[in-house]
């Protein structure tokens, strides 16, 4: 006898118009509810005062950019918090419904394999750094920017589209 292991599809994606639409209307949403837009980076920024906090007391309350957060001794108390987290656990609820959580190393062959993580970190690092230096991330930046007609918005998109275009073609597996 064989045993079958039974294979479930994974759900289709979502329209890429519908979810933009729903995009779109989050975003509205956050600026009514909340007075702020979208964004992550910000996030990190306090998880990094709130471990500050317990490392380096000193260091952090003296550091002019971290200070202000441990003030009142709960740097991880604040609106973005809250979001990041409903993103994640949303983000895994759709995963594991949808029939796509898989644990797998892809990418192109002088960047897959072993090598995959520390360059998807260090991309990570880069890319995180970038965003504080520009005082926003992805999401902040390009979303809630550009909904607020923000010439740094629009300038971010228009970067971030243009580096992603020609990173893609250097790194393009041939096939």
């Amino acid at each position: 006898m064989l045993n079958k292991v039974e294979q479930t599809k994974p759900a289709q994606y979502m329209n890429p118009l519908l979810a933009g639409i729903l995009l779109g209307m989050i975003l509205l949403a956050t600026f009514v509810v909340t007075g702020h837009g979208l964004g992550a980076t910000g996030f990190t920024t306090r998880l990094t005062a709130w471990v500050g906090m317990y490392v380096a007391p000193v260091a952090t309350n003296a550091n002019e950019y971290l200070g202000g957060m441990i003030e009142e001794g709960k740097p991880l108390n604040a609106w973005i918090t809250w979001q990041v987290m409903g993103v994640a656990l949303g983000a895994l609820a759709s995963a594991f419904f949808a029939h796509r959580i898989q644990f797998k190393i892809d990418g192109a062959k002088f960047l897959g394999g072993s090598k995959r993580p520390w360059t998807a970190l260090f991309g990570g690092v880069l890319a995180g750094f970038g965003a504080r230096v520009a005082a926003g991330c992805t999401s902040g930046l390009g979303l809630s920017g550009a909904a607020v007609l923000s010439l740094a918005g629009f300038t971010f998109l228009g970067a971030f589209f243009a580096v992603g275009l020609l990173t893609s073609l250097f790194l393009k597996e041939e096939k």
